[in-house]
């Protein structure tokens, strides 16, 4: 029988274990947009639930179950993260009132949850979490049909989990022509793998989380580190060419090699039959691909000033910094309020011009989050309760936030939660400005909820990873475009991008253009855009810009 103790120990060694492997999960994504990351979201999700049980004394299997189901409704990140949290919500009802449990209990709890998540999802898709968690509840009832032993059962469970991930690919398309199985059904069965390694021995699987915390993702050691060897850079210029060889010419490059010693360091000089490879650091670019002519033709040069390069990194640090001393005061300042007003607003909106644009247009708070940001329904809870307010209307202003905010709504019994379901920022500003105050609340939420439906939207961002989406071969770091949520650009400028997205946005009927410059895109970049728009629109479209200051997209574009 599995006890509150080893249940307790089972939920915090699946935390520990999908930490552990997060990454893993993450890189299991295959859309190139930078994205809220499903390993990420679930291990953030569990390990709500693994903070309150490590603080639990000894207690029966239904109150832990409980207690682990409460804290990861609240700390739900993501669909993922909110899929998850349903399932172990089930799970608690399914133990409720027990001691202890055997395996058809656990089975009968996984159930439960499972019924929940699948009634969560308005188009619940085969190949994904969902199916991984179906296929592994109906293993389990087949086998506590005849063999109750919680182990026996949680093994059977994992396994077709296993076999339910492999099979992932058959069922979706996309996945099978990326070669990857479904990120949060890999989650999900590396959850189930550590609660199996307690019921079965006892054995909690150890996580460092301090030591992890410690050290920063990739992109922030990269700045940070960018911005400590500032002051080490002895040379300005990462300098690289390939030369093509000239037959006719010497192709001693002992000497290429000791002339560029004298103009810089890092010097590396490769060669073969047909070509040489170089990369000097210097302060004399000119010079060192003058002596590579000497060799034969300049295939392909690559200039880069470090020290500008530092310097964007610091800068970029900075701004992380102040961002999170930001959030870290806003949420200082959520109060709980009674409801004594009619209406408020809550939005979900990174970016200092997109936040401020959002109070302007009436929100009380703006919580921080949007894509790869994934806002917690406990901040979204935070903010609803802080705003004094009868009806409370929600914006998540992104598809993967939405289930994180509707999950808010059963929390909150002194007011109604109204989440209306927008998946961009364009949606949510239009819906936000359709509120009209002449009309009875009810009314004017329904007006809300209507007005969005038609609000083209197209996004500037980079490729996160290497794939490849019907006739485009998108490589790390390539500018696309997307339009209404479909990959439709792929550029190497963000100016083209935008303009390029934007014209096919545009149709007869449209009559408002809105560009959103974000976090990295310069003054001159955004009035370019709109320079060439007003040129090409402006005549029979209003077009208005706005610097959001946005992280991911480097422009949001909006079409009405």
């Amino acid at each position: 029988m599995i006890n509150g103790t080893c249940l307790k120990n089972a939920i915090i060694s699946g935390a520990n274990n999908i930490s552990k492997n997060r990454s893993a999960i993450d890189d299991l994504n295959i859309f190139p947009v930078p994205d809220g990351d499903t390993g990420t979201n679930m291990s953030m999700t569990i390990n709500s639930a693994a903070a309150v049980l490590k603080e639990m004394d000894e207690a029966d299997a239904g109150i832990v179950a409980g207690k682990a189901a409460s804290a990861m409704l609240r700390g739900a990140r993501g669909n993922s993260g909110v899929i998850l949290s349903l399932i172990f919500r089930g799970f608690s009802q399914g133990l409720k009132g027990k001691e202890s449990a055997d395996g058809a209990d656990l089975t009968e709890a996984l159930g439960k949850g499972v019924e929940a998540a699948y009634k969560a999802v308005m188009k619940p898709t085969e190949g994904t979490i969902l199916t991984v968690a179906r296929m592994a509840y109906e293993a389990g009832t087949e086998l506590a049909a005849t063999d109750t032993d919680p182990v026996a059962v949680w093994s059977a469970i994992v396994d077709a989990a296993q076999k339910a991930l492999d099979l992932t690919p058959e069922l979706l398309p996309v996945l099978k022509k990326a070669n990857v199985v479904d990120a949060g059904g890999k989650g999900l069965l590396t959850i189930f793998e550590g609660m199996l390694s307690v019921f079965r021995d006892g054995t909690v699987i150890e996580y460092d989380a301090e030591a992890d915390d410690a050290k920063p993702a990739e992109e922030d050691y990269f700045r940070s580190a960018a911005a400590q060897f500032d002051s080490d850079i002895t040379f300005t210029y990462c300098t690289e060419f390939i030369v093509g060889k000239d037959p006719d010419v010497h192709t001693d490059t002992q000497e290429l090699r000791e002339y560029l010693k004298t103009i810089g360091d890092c010097v590396v000089v490769v060669d073969d039959e047909e070509i040489i490879k170089v990369h000097v650091h210097t302060e004399n670019p000119g010079n060192a691909l003058q002596a590579g002519l000497d060799f034969g033709q300049l295939l392909k040069v690559k200039v880069e000033n470090m020290k500008e390069q530092h310097r964007k990194a610091a800068e970029a640090e900075e701004r992380a910094k102040a961002r999170l001393a930001e959030r870290m005061e806003k949420e200082q300042e959520l109060s709980v309020k009674e409801p004594t007003e009619e209406i408020g607003f809550v939005a979900v909106a990174a970016g200092e011009g997109l936040v401020q644009l959002f109070k302007d247009c009436g929100c009380s708070h703006v919580v921080s989050g949007g894509q790869s940001m994934n806002p917690s329904t406990q901040d979204i809870l935070s903010a609803v309760l802080a705003i004094p307010a009868k009806k409370v209307v929600v914006l998540p202003n992104n598809k993967n936030i939405i289930m994180a905010a509707e999950q808010a709504v059963p929390l909150v019994d002194d007011r109604e939660v109204v989440v209306i379901p927008t998946r961009t920022i364009p949606q949510g500003i239009s819906a936000l400005l359709s509120y009209d105050t002449e009309l009875e609340a009810s009314l004017a939420i329904d007006v809300m909820k209507d007005s969005f439906k038609d609000v083209q939207t197209g996004l500037v961002t980079f490729a996160a990873r290497n794939s490849e989406f019907g006739s485009h071969k998108i490589k790390e770091n390539d500018i696309i475009g997307l339009e209404n949520g479909k990959l439709t650009v792929n550029e190497k400028d963000i100016v083209k991008a935008a303009v390029k997205l934007t014209k096919s946005l545009v149709s007869k009927d449209s009559s408002f253009i809105t560009v959103i410059s974000g976090e990295g895109v310069s003054q001159e970049q955004a009035d370019k855009v709109v320079d060439i728009l007003t040129s090409k629109f402006g005549k029979d479209m209003e077009i208005t810009y706005v610097n959001g200051g946005q992280p991911v997209y480097y422009f949001i574009i909006s079409v009405e």
